[in-house]
């Protein structure tokens, strides 16, 4: 029996069932996501997981940092003696309330008449405090301290660094020129005097500094005008 021929025109049949694609042709952008989660899984999930723990760590942190600087708020405001606040001062140096209760030790010294004491509590209190309003109220204080230890060079020196020290406020200027004027009226300077005044009206005209330097001036002898020379006759014509 023979073969039955080809028809004409028509290819044979191939079974092509192995090239029919099983999915679709392009993946969507859901699907490549899916995909990278699948893959990087342990790796989104640790940095998840470092992110948070940063974050809880930071907040602890923070708390505990809180907590510490409010309990040493808390022993400073505790330290009502001269002996809590050295303990204090020495438990807590370097943080700005050391400083401060440096501060306070150096005027409870003046006030007693320990002059060299405050003067080596004020020389702590200025190498915590460093900057700021506190820092030149240490300086001024130190000064006034060196005067009452029988340092009056060093004290003058310094209350003149500070009354021409345009950084510091004009008050504190004031202040400091003021001693200095009190400095030249024990020495019965009375043209220093009159000069200090004048600086301190010129600086602070309404404060009580001045006041208190008009009446320190008022109470020398006025000083004594610069004689004329006495130079050769000058005789005018006509005469």
């Amino acid at each position: 029996m023979s073969t039955p021929a080809t028809p004409s025109g028509q290819q044979p049949s191939v079974d092509d069932r192995n090239l029919v694609p099983t999915g679709p042709a392009t993946a969507t952008f859901e699907d490549k996501a899916n995909a990278f989660w699948d893959k990087n899984r342990g790796v989104l999930i640790g940095l998840c997981v470092a992110v948070v723990v940063l974050l809880v760590g930071k907040g602890v942190w923070d708390n505990l940092a809180a907590k510490k600087e409010l309990e040493i708020e808390q022993a400073f405001a505790a330290a009502s003696t001269a002996d809590q606040l050295k303990s204090f001062a020495a438990s807590h140096a370097g943080h700005p309330l050391a400083g401060i209760a440096h501060l306070k030790l150096a005027d409870e010294a003046y006030a007693a008449g320990k002059g060299a004491e405050a003067v080596a509590a004020y020389d702590q209190a200025i190498a915590q405090i460093k900057v700021g309003p506190l820092a030149s109220r240490a300086q001024l204080g130190r000064a006034l301290a060196k005067v009452q230890a029988g340092k009056a060079a060093e004290a003058n020196a310094e209350l003149k660094q500070l009354a021409s020290d345009a950084n510091q406020p004009k008050s504190l200027r004031a202040e400091a020129s003021y001693h200095l004027a009190s400095l030249a009226a024990e020495a019965r300077n009375a043209e220093e005097v009159q000069k200090l005044a004048d600086q301190i009206m010129q600086l602070d005209p309404t404060s009580g500094w001045a006041a208190r330097a008009m009446a320190l001036r008022a109470s020398l002898p006025t000083p004594a005008a610069p004689s004329a020379s006495n130079g050769p006759a000058v005789n005018l014509p006509g005469k």
